[in-house]
């Protein structure tokens, strides 16, 4: 890139069908957040979650790493300018975490390389989490003498359990693929010049789906993680009318009945 050249756009955003891709895309600094990539981020997840024709959204990032949390050069230039940084939290990475995890369509996170810090809460934000071999976990909070952000004090004991999770912020280390695999913070290990086909394959295979169920679910056990059994019950009986208003649900029983695939179309009923 000469100095002439446009600048590379930190986040790219692209449409294939009915599949989104949100690809972080500063490889040089190994897709360290600084606020304009923070900014893309949350422009493209509100896009995606916003596109009726989107029906499921895959989140990479380019080079060697997913995304290695918060830009510590751009941080360090605010300090010495005297700029307010302590309001990142609240600005960013607050509304990016709220709109992933209240993502009305699946999203999988392929992790291509290490996801550190706030990148390592993205990926745990994600329905599922694609990882290269050849990829990592560092919940590098600690390391950095700040606490946990994007949601990892949230996210993170719900995947590998209290204890685990409090020995894994004081105790910042990078956490190869296998292990991680074996605590939960991965879904499934893929040969790193494979990830890109098989989180396709597995978009592509949900973006077929039934949305509204897909949505409904996400939204019930999100709902139940912090409500009461007996109102969980409750929210389980407002999402199974949601869903059995959508014109996936008739179409799903007249398939088994008849013995055929179902063809999905994503769509809402009136309610």
């Amino acid at each position: 890139m000469t100095a002439d050249s446009p600048k590379p756009e930190p986040v790219v955003y692209a449409v294939d069908g009915a599949v989104a891709t949100i690809t972080f895309n500063r490889p040089e600094a190994m897709n360290a957040l600084d606020v304009a990539t923070k900014n893309a981020l949350l422009a493209a997840v509100r896009e995606a979650a916003g596109d009726p024709k989107v029906r499921a959204v895959v989140l990479t990032g380019t080079g060697r790493a997913f995304c290695v949390g918060q830009d510590l050069r751009e941080h360090m230039e605010k300090v010495k300018a005297g700029e307010t940084i302590g309001n990142t939290v609240r600005e960013h990475y607050n509304p990016i975490m709220l709109a992933l995890t209240g993502m009305p369509k699946p999203v999988i996170a392929a992790v291509n390389g290490v996801a550190a810090g706030a990148g390592a809460g993205f990926a745990m934000a994600c329905d599922f989490r694609l990882a290269a071999d050849t990829a990592g976990v560092n919940l590098a909070f600690a390391g950095v003498a700040l606490s946990a952000d994007s949601g990892g004090s949230w996210t993170l004991p719900r995947l590998v359990g209290q204890a685990k999770a409090v020995e894994l912020l004081l105790l910042p280390e990078t956490i190869p693929a296998a292990r991680a695999l074996e605590l939960g913070l991965f879904t499934e290990l893929v040969p790193t010049d494979e990830l890109a086909a098989r989180a396709w394959e597995l978009a592509e295979k949900l973006a077929a789906g039934p949305t509204v169920s897909y949505a409904s679910l996400k939204e019930s056990v999100a709902y139940g993680a912090t409500h009461t059994f007996a109102e969980t019950l409750e929210k389980e009986d407002e999402m199974q009318m949601r869903c059995f208003l959508a014109p996936d649900h008739m179409e799903a029983v007249s398939a088994f009945l008849e013995k055929r695939r179902p063809n999905f179309t994503g769509q809402r009923g009136d309610l």
